[in-house]
């Protein structure tokens, strides 16, 4: 069955408690969702209601929750022990809570590690930071911690992202199918992702909190120039550039499918764009390797933008890695200069945005291997292969 196994779990708990004491971190305040799924294997749900991981160097784990979520962390989170508060506002505010068990944790004096001091401002919640409300410690920012472990996935996470990569690979297979002149990109992204999704349940029993996605999203036309659009609901016609996304949610994790299509006979200028684009992809691919940094990578890609003299058409650096969040460290950016190792799993999409013609993107998830890269979302690349012809 896929998941993320108690021993997996363990061992980031291990390598993040090894951080921790080489730090002199006596706990750590987590926040972040994904950073809670990593360490417990709980999906978390946030709402206005302040929900935090904290674990103490000496090994235990503590989930910090609202009263209404006791029950669900009890049941699917990998803590030692729950605490909770009644209710967000309510009479006393969570954090004075949250104060109030750092102490009887044994906190005061200590040094604390946090992802963010309090709570993040989500669906109207306001309140102190906890630094203001529990005076008595040392706080220092540690998110990077949890990041550098999370950037190297193990061979449990990878599995868990080849998984994903067959159904998104399904998903894309059957937008491309349903897609022809005269349809709404809403029934055709509905039927594919419904399709892919309930196909994966049936195949994947037991788990929770499936879902694929398919889709153009507003990606159509002339509209597709804009990276990163919203739906506008539009009909397909020939013509068209459609720029497309796909990905299935397994366990939390998700790897990233994009193509551009084309409906109907391409023109010279489209032809033009989508060589260059795929061309750019080729170039990243070809200097992506163990020990590389990201900086190179992207520093190669924007080269051949300047050379071909097409960088007013740039937008966007070269890739970015994923896994439980759909952007993730490390990036391919000239800004990043962390060097890609064996485990990373990253995107690789240069993209071409042409005003009043289209955008050209191709989007491929792929680890980092050995000696290299392994391609996980094989999906085909050249223009005779993604032309709707009907």
């Amino acid at each position: 069955m896929l998941s993320i196994s108690k021993k997996e779990l363990n061992r980031r708990k291990e390598a993040l408690i090894k951080m921790m004491n080489q730090k002199r971190i006596d706990a750590l305040y987590i926040v972040s969702p994904a950073s809670i799924n990593y360490l417990t294997g709980f999906e978390v749900i946030s709402t206005e209601r302040p929900m935090a991981l904290i674990i103490k160097s000496d090994g235990e784990t503590i989930m910090f929750s609202p009263l209404l979520e006791v029950d669900h962390v009890k049941k699917y989170a990998y803590v030692d022990r729950v605490i909770h508060y009644p209710e967000y506002p309510d009479e006393k505010h969570p954090m004075k809570w949250l104060a109030e068990y750092m102490k009887k944790l044994g906190l005061k004096d200590k040094v604390i590690g946090y992802d963010t001091d309090g709570y993040g401002h989500i669906m109207g919640y306001r309140g102190p930071k906890l630094s203001e409300v529990f005076k008595d410690a040392k706080y220092i920012y540690a998110r990077d911690l949890i990041e550098e472990l999370r950037m190297i996935k193990s061979s449990e996470e990878i599995n868990i992202l080849r998984e994903s990569a067959r159904w998104t690979i399904l998903a894309h297979r059957l937008l491309q199918e349903y897609t022809e002149p005269g349809k709404y990109e809403d029934e055709i992204s509905f039927r594919a992702s419904f399709e892919a999704t309930l196909t994966m349940i049936r195949a994947l029993p037991g788990l929770r909190n499936l879902r694929v996605i398919a889709r153009f999203r507003g990606q159509i036309g002339k509209h597709s120039y804009y990276p990163h659009s919203l739906p506008i609901h539009a009909k397909i016609k020939r013509g068209d550039i459609l720029v497309t996304g796909a990905g299935a949610k397994i366990c939390g994790y998700s790897v990233e499918l994009e193509r551009t299509l084309i409906v109907g006979k391409p023109t010279n200028e489209q032809l033009k764009f989508f060589k260059l684009m795929l061309r750019a992809q080729e170039i990243a691919l070809e200097v992506i390797k163990p020990g590389v940094k990201c900086s190179d990578v992207d520093r190669a890609v924007r080269k051949f933008f300047n050379e071909n003299g097409i960088m007013q058409y740039w937008r966007h650096h070269t890739g970015h890695g994923l896994g439980l969040e759909p952007h993730e460290a490390p990036f391919l950016d000239i800004g990043d200069n962390r060097v890609l190792k064996p485990g990373m799993v990253i995107s690789v999409e240069p993209g071409i945005y042409v005003e009043n013609l289209g955008g050209f993107r191709h989007s491929d998830t792929i680890i980092i291997t050995e000696d290299g890269y392994e391609i996980l979302t094989t999906y085909p690349r050249e223009i005779e292969e993604l032309i709707i012809e009907k």
